[in-house]
């Protein structure tokens, strides 16, 4: 396997076929001259890069056959993406859950009965929509709302298929003694972070929102959209507050 192809030489890429293994042999020779040795968790970051290398192809084909025969939500021994897990703030200690979740791939066909829109034409279309957000939105709003317990993190991809995406989600427990006492992570443990999934709070949450550019090109989707539209858009008149005259203490009845 790939142990094997790191311990000699591999194949070399050509022009028609691509050696995942060549390639970080490449890069890890390239390192090397600068003086710079690669850990394991890169060798897998390089690896996952080149997802249409043979290798990749064949460890996914597999990976997904093997998903399609488990549950639609199931809880990991471990992820099966460690160095992309550990980027996004997993930590293998107490507290620290992974799920593994597929989502039906295609649009999002317009729930009208028999197809038909009561309404303006411009609204009639049923089949070629897209839903606004990403299917790991979907798959961290469904992890969080079957773990409701549990705060959901962040998410990755994992695999994919004609028929499915799947993702795996890192869970927080806040109620666990581990967390409530790491710094780094006992903010999720919050009342405002309940659900942060559902309100666009996770990074594929705050990618739909448009939230991960800045600038004087992105002012108005600050705070959101629809709160930034409101501001601009209404107008509060504060009501004429009269202030009363300051009492006077009346001195006569104590004397």
């Amino acid at each position: 396997g790939f142990f094997f192809l790191m311990i000699r030489r591999p194949p070399r890429s050509t022009q028609g076929v691509s050696s995942a293994a060549s390639d970080v042999y490449k890069r890890q020779y390239q390192r090397r001259v600068h003086g710079i040795l690669m850990g394991a968790y890169k060798y897998l970051e390089e690896l996952w890069k080149k997802k249409q290398s043979d290798i990749m192809r064949f460890l996914l084909r597999l990976r997904t056959w093997e998903y399609r025969q488990l549950p639609v939500m199931h809880r990991c021994t471990r992820p099966s993406r460690p160095d992309k897990a550990r980027r996004l703030g997993f930590k293998q200690k107490q507290g620290y859950v992974v799920y593994r979740i597929r989502v039906r791939r295609g649009g999002r066909k317009r729930p009208v009965p028999k197809g038909k829109v009561t309404g303006k034409p411009k609204y009639q279309g049923i089949n070629k929509l897209k839903y606004q957000r990403s299917l790991r939105t979907v798959a961290e709003e469904r992890c969080g709302k079957k773990m409701p317990e549990l705060r959901v993190l962040n998410s990755y991809w994992v695999g994919q298929d004609s028929t499915y995406k799947f993702f795996e989600v890192i869970l927080v427990d806040p109620n666990h003694t581990t967390i409530r006492r790491d710094a780094r992570i006992n903010w999720i443990c919050q009342p405002a972070m309940k659900h942060r999934e559902i309100r666009g709070l996770t990074s594929a949450g705050k990618k739909h929102r448009g939230l991960r550019r800045k600038g004087h090109m992105d002012n108005k989707n600050r705070p959101s959209r629809k709160a930034n539209w409101k501001r601009r858009n209404h107008v509060v008149l504060h009501r004429y507050r009269q202030i009363p005259p300051p009492k006077i203490l009346d001195t006569s009845k104590y004397q």
